[in-house]
């Protein structure tokens, strides 16, 4: 595949459109994202959990220095992968329209090929006026009209009483009237709901993959076009760390008791994908 970021963005966009959903895995790092463009995925997505905690801050408080280390991945990743990468920044860092336009503009040029912008305010205090959210997509593509810009709504994200549908389907109406190029309800799980969900909303539905809930076959039966990890991957490999490490402390083999099978990639192998787009 051509790596030009005209390509790229053309080819990122086709992709919500192709015969079968997009899996989208999401990496934290460098090498995360290199591993999983070299894995064969048609494209790569940042997480913003997963940057953020790499760099010892918490996720989605907007925070300066989270957004400074995203746009520096999203640097580090330009010409470096074989796909598409598109690029979480959480409801735009805390900044007005022109500020998440300019970091639109920043992104673009990087060479990513779309965004995730989210209506969660910061630290989990409720949703962005969904007028003024219209206000930064329309910002975005105004600055960086090329990038699928992918409108999360988070009413049903962690929420214990999530209202009607019909919110998140208003919200949705707005954020596409505004430029959005496709929209994102992460915490929806039921087929039910989903279904709702694409046969109401006119654009491409993302949906985030819930383990023990979803398959990726039956997202497609759905209709569901992009299926993203988030922090799924992330997480699952802290949490091998942690029991690998552990296993060794109490004389077990650490591959095994990680669910590993035996198998790790080798310091060889770490050192090659580091380095082959170089």
């Amino acid at each position: 595949m051509s790596t030009s970021p005209e390509y790229a963005t053309f080819h990122f966009h086709a992709l919500h459109h192709a015969d079968q959903p997009l899996l989208l895995p999401n990496a934290w790092d460098v090498i995360s994202a290199v591993a999983l463009a070299g894995a064969g995925y048609a494209a790569v997505g940042t997480t913003s959990l997963g940057v953020a905690a790499a760099h010892g801050y918490p996720d989605g408080r907007g925070l300066a220095e989270v957004r400074d280390a995203t746009v520096a991945l999203a640097l580090r990743l330009n010409g470096r992968l074989t796909c598409p990468y598109t690029v979480d920044v959480e409801g735009g860092f805390g900044g007005d329209a022109g500020q998440v336009g300019d970091l639109a503009a920043e992104l673009a040029e990087a060479g990513a090929a779309g965004l995730n912008l989210e209506d969660g305010l910061p630290g989990g205090e409720g949703l962005q006026d969904p007028v003024r959210q219209a206000e930064l997509i329309s910002a975005v593509k105004e600055r960086a009209p090329g990038l699928f810009l992918n409108a999360r709504i988070d009413t049903h994200w962690r929420a214990d009483s999530p209202p009607p549908l019909s919110v998140t389907l208003s919200r949705a109406e707005t954020y596409l009237a505004a430029g959005a190029d496709g929209v994102f309800v992460p915490g929806v799980v039921a087929d039910e709901e989903i279904s709702v969900l694409v046969a109401e909303i006119p654009a491409p539905l993302n949906i985030l993959f819930a383990p023990g809930r979803h398959t990726v076959s039956r997202l497609a039966e759905l209709g569901v076009r992009r299926i993203s990890t988030g922090s799924l991957l992330f997480r699952t490999a802290l949490q091998a760390t942690l029991t690998a490490a552990d296993a060794i402390r109490t004389g077990q083999q650490p591959t095994e008791a990680a669910g590993a099978g035996g198998e790790v990639l080798g310091y060889e192998e770490v050192q090659r994908l580091v380095g082959e787009e170089e």
